[in-house]
């Protein structure tokens, strides 16, 4: 038997505690704490991640056969249930918000691509309201019978790493957010229609970025330049070079844009795009798009795999910390990914882990074992045989 650390703590090995210590000194995390520290609280709720509990009963319940192992876990003396909700419901969310920015930089760094259509990054912002129970979540009321919070998010999609992230109550308008994205110059930004807000497009091609963004119904414009564009083989019906019309939106956006019609085969659906960049072809301006659903993935990921639905506390604070812990762990899954040249999904790699974090099996044994090719084609045959 392999006597070596638990797979957990080899997960561990990949965060940066001096990092998350300094962090933890900045906002004074441990302050007052004399055994259930800020690490201690951060290894605990991760373990709650990757071994998919539904609530902090069930994490508890499940750690305390284990209590021999919490040192060598990184737990500390002991977890209760009491002492991890006291931590959550009263620390400083920004320690792990911070950290989770720095896991993120780092996992963009790993996962870097270089072969792209386009030059310079890619980002796809869009948010995903999480319900939550009016009677606990009083605080997140944005309907009369309803609560809830919103996860804004500015996916980087070369890197499938989520790049920014925001989290405001549920009532918050999406557009509103815009103006707290830190846009870069060169870099391409991709916007739904409900983010078609000609003040802030403004302020992203004055910066040297560039946008794609779907037409909300009823924009008034007029064409300055039409080209005889339509292409059955690529579904580009039309490319046209237009100004705003309308009487807020043209003092808003008085520069020139691009309108580009695309027709989805597919879908059987028509899509119009607007885009302040001149230059690209206009099927890359609707490949461009096509990518937006990355983050919608992403965020129908995280719910099914990640506990961002089900919350350990009551409070705004517990409720920010989890989120943000969640990301961590999402980003840290990504680092391994990477670090070990593994040829899994993420999802996968979850679902061993899931079930192997207190074996002492070494980390690159464990996820790259993969069934031969015969067993499964055996596994396939058996299976269609049966059925």
């Amino acid at each position: 038997m392999h006597q070596g650390k638990y797979v957990f703590s080899q997960l561990c090995d990949f965060l940066h505690k001096r990092v998350f210590d300094g962090l933890v000194s900045k906002y004074d995390g441990n302050k007052y704490v004399r055994y259930f520290t800020c690490w201690n609280q951060l290894l605990a709720m991760m373990f709650g991640q990757l071994s998919g509990r539904d609530s902090l009963r069930d994490l508890i319940t499940s750690l305390e056969p284990h209590k021999s192992k919490f040192h060598h876990l990184g737990f500390g003396t002991n977890v209760t249930r009491s002492n991890l909700a006291k931590a959550n419901e009263q620390r400083e969310p920004k320690i792990f918000e911070d950290f989770a920015n720095y896991m993120i930089a780092k996992a963009r760094d790993c996962r870097a691509v270089k072969d792209f259509f386009v030059e310079g990054n890619v980002f796809a912002f869009d948010s995903s309201t999480i319900s939550l129970c009016l009677n606990v979540f009083w605080w997140a009321q944005f309907r009369q019978f309803k609560s809830g919070i919103k996860l804004h998010t500015l996916y980087d999609v070369k890197t499938d790493i989520p790049a920014f992230n925001i989290i405001t109550d549920a009532k918050v308008s999406d557009s509103t957010v815009m103006p707290l994205i830190p846009y870069e110059s060169g870099s391409y930004y991709i916007f739904d229609r409900a983010y078609m807000d000609t003040r802030n497009l403004s302020l992203i091609n004055s910066i040297g970025a560039y946008f794609v963004v779907r037409e909300k119904p009823a924009t008034l414009y007029e064409v300055v330049k039409d080209q005889d564009y339509n292409n059955k083989e690529t579904g580009i019906m039309a490319d046209q070079t237009i100004i705003l019309t309308g009487n807020k939106t043209r003092k808003q956006y008085p520069a020139p844009l691009r309108r580009v019609v695309f027709y989805d085969m597919e879908t059987n659906r028509t899509f119009i795009f607007y885009t302040n960049n001149m230059v690209i072809s206009a099927e890359h301006v609707a490949l461009l798009y096509k990518y937006r659903w990355r983050v919608e993935l992403f965020y129908k990921w995280i719910k099914q795999h990640l506990c961002v639905k089900s919350f350990w506390g009551t409070t705004e604070s517990a409720v920010r910390t989890q989120i943000y812990i969640a990301l961590i762990t999402y980003c840290l899954v990504a680092i391994i990914e990477h670090e070990l040249k593994l040829e899994r999904s993420t999802y996968d790699i979850l679902r061993i882990l899931s079930i192997s974090l207190l074996d002492k099996t070494p980390l690159r044994e464990l996820l790259e074992n993969r069934v031969p090719d015969e067993m499964c084609q055996n596994d396939s045959q058996l299976s269609l045989n049966f059925f």
